[in-house]
């Protein structure tokens, strides 16, 4: 079966058959769906697209949506990580909602391509992130 793999029942012995193409319900949404969808401004202007989701992996709580901005064909984007408490979804958008003025997203913090990956290690970094937004950081205090 393709986009399905087979679990076993609670040690039934029972295997059922689980279809990985439901990418959403009412309330989860797979995180292939999540990645390219707009971030827009409450008045619906576009500023950018999700291009990846930072998960915790010990706590498993989503941390960061990372957002590309600018740039042709990939080429000269910016990357922002935006704590993930700070967007909110609308389906009448059909977007990821974030209140930032040009003057915040120009001062915001960035990823580069070229960054390693130490830096999402870093919590003083991620504070710093969280405190430039105003936001609660996802690990508490």
């Amino acid at each position: 079966m393709a986009n399905s793999y087979n679990a076993s029942g609670s040690g039934s012995g029972i295997e059922r058959a689980v279809n990985l193409e439901n990418r959403e319900t009412e309330r989860l949404i797979g995180s292939d769906k999540v990645e390219g969808t707009n971030v827009v401004r409450p008045n619906g202007e576009t500023i950018g697209e999700i291009e990846r989701v930072m998960i915790d992996k010990r706590s498993g709580q989503v941390a960061y949506a990372v957002m590309s901005f600018g740039g042709f064909l990939g080429i000269g984007e910016d990357y922002f990580p935006l704590p993930w408490s700070m967007l909110t979804y609308d389906e009448n958008l059909d977007g990821y909602v974030v209140d930032l003025t040009e003057a915040q997203l120009s001062g915001a913090p960035k990823i580069h391509e070229t960054d390693n990956d130490k830096k999402w290690a870093d919590r003083k970094w991620g504070r710093s992130v969280h405190d430039y937004y105003g936001a609660q950081p996802y690990w508490g205090m």
